[in-house]
């Protein structure tokens, strides 16, 4: 290089360095947790990932079709968790899950599985969450997300809700029920015991904004998805043992 370029090239760099902003990262960021927690997590998570895996064995080998479905379900839940809606404050974003109609089409179990596949590869290839947190988000989009979507599903049919809006239901707590989660595993790691709960109060309301419409939106997702398969192809609904009738839903 000209040596004339090098005060130009080494005052840019220091720009950039002194006005640079931190990236908002995906799910968690790299680091954000200490090690006891982000370990903690992912031993929490384990069991449900190898169960999922076991389940995944088991439904594969009693209907042909089922791992097709795992896959393209696994894909959606890739591609709409990939849409980030940044929070400044946490060091997290917000953005879309879609493990609400995963676990109602393929079953909480599964969702756990297709979740992790999706947040590693995420965290390899695209900078989204991290290696050190994975424990934390599969646990928080995986296993919180997929169960408690599901079990509102469940519920709300049981209670004789057409399935319509069961799976709204599921779309909505699912989202939510991740950023719940998200937002404890995040001020159990950054708060004090002493300010842990005005820690959470402060990332519960720093995630409302853009959690809340979007929790919503995953509602409607969730709905529209299992009508459309139920319409079209309704015995991958009811292999899963997940389908209730429809009656009078148009």
């Amino acid at each position: 290089m000209n040596q004339r370029y090098i005060p130009r090239t080494l005052a840019v760099a220091a720009v950039l360095i002194v006005y640079s902003a931190p990236a908002h990262a995906m799910h968690i960021a790299e680091g954000i947790l200490p090690v006891k927690w982000a370990g903690l997590w992912l031993l929490l998570s384990i069991p449900f990932l190898l169960i999922g895996v076991r389940e995944l064995k088991r439904r594969g080998m009693g209907s042909p079709h089922y791992k097709a479905l795992v896959g393209l379900v696994g894909a959606a839940v890739f591609i709409i968790s990939c849409m980030p809606i940044p929070v400044p404050i946490v060091g997290s974003c917000s953005h879309p899950c879609g493990t609400g109609i995963a676990a109602i089409i393929i079953g909480p179990w599964v969702t756990v599985v297709v979740t992790s596949v999706a947040l590693l590869l995420q965290a390899l290839f695209m900078a989204h969450g991290g290696l050190s947190t994975f424990g934390a988000d599969v646990f928080s989009m995986g296993v919180a997300g997929a169960f408690v979507g599901y079990g509102s599903f469940k519920l709300g049919t049981r209670l004789g809700m057409p399935v319509v809006i069961a799976a709204f239901l599921a779309g909505v707590t699912s989202d939510w029920a991740t950023y719940f989660v998200t937002s404890i595993e995040l001020s159990t790691a950054l708060g004090t015991s002493a300010s842990w709960s005005n820690m959470l109060a402060m990332i519960l309301i720093a995630f409302m904004p853009t959690q809340i419409p979007l929790g919503i939106f995953e509602g409607f997702l969730a709905a529209g998805a299992y009508k459309f398969i139920y319409s079209r192809r309704p015995e991958l609904l009811k292999s899963l043992d997940t389908s209730v009738s429809i009656g009078g839903v148009k």
